[in-house]
């Protein structure tokens, strides 16, 4: 008995060792290596050099001089440890009543114009950093109005922010919301006295 024991256990440990611990270190050592700014999270930081998110985790931003990502259902809005979608169906009664708040809000802010369907709907995540061109453009007339700054202007840094499908096929056009933000924030400094929502 002992002698059909003992092999197994010396392959569960070696196994053990090997795949467990010896894999796992040398997969985090090469990607520590070959890729540290995505194996740390993708993080952004300040010109100080403090975190101020990641280009892979949305985040909220509420004040009219910002661009605002895609509504969130993780949590209570962009949390990361309670990332999902809200599991609601097309005809979800809560559903259709928070788009149609969203969309009246949208509709009061630019008046005519047609508004972008990740604008009101929310990612399987909740997380999505990102929205579509034309999210970002439905926006820009709010931001130059709160920043006081021409709308061709932020359409132009609009422009310079956009990320075109990976080889030219996987994906959407897309903008980062923080890398926008930033962008905004750099190119025309908020003005400290707005109060924002």
């Amino acid at each position: 008995m002992l002698s059909h024991l003992r092999p197994a256990l010396v392959s569960m440990g070696l196994f053990t060792a090997l795949l467990g611990l010896a894999y796992p270190l040398a997969v985090t050592g090469v990607a520590q290596v070959v890729f540290p700014t995505q194996a740390n999270g993708s993080l952004v930081r300040d010109a100080g050099g403090r975190v101020v998110g990641s280009a892979l985790i949305g985040q909220a931003f509420a004040k009219p001089e910002y661009f605002h990502g895609r509504p969130s259902s993780a949590g209570n809005g962009y949390d990361a440890t309670a990332s999902s979608g809200s599991n609601m169906g097309p005809l979800n009664d809560k559903l259709i009543g928070r788009e149609k708040v969203d969309a009246a809000a949208l509709r009061a802010e630019n008046p005519g114009a047609v508004i972008p369907a990740d604008a009101v709907t929310t990612s399987a995540s909740g997380l999505d950093p990102d929205i579509s061109p034309a999210n970002a453009r439905f926006q820009a007339l709010r931001i130059a109005k709160a920043r006081g700054v021409p709308e061709n202007e932020v359409m132009a840094l609009i422009d310079g922010q956009l990320q075109q499908p990976l080889l030219g096929f996987i994906g959407q056009p897309r903008v980062n919301v923080l890398a926008l933000n930033r962008a905004l924030d750099a190119r025309f400094p908020p003005n400290t006295s707005q109060k924002g929502g």
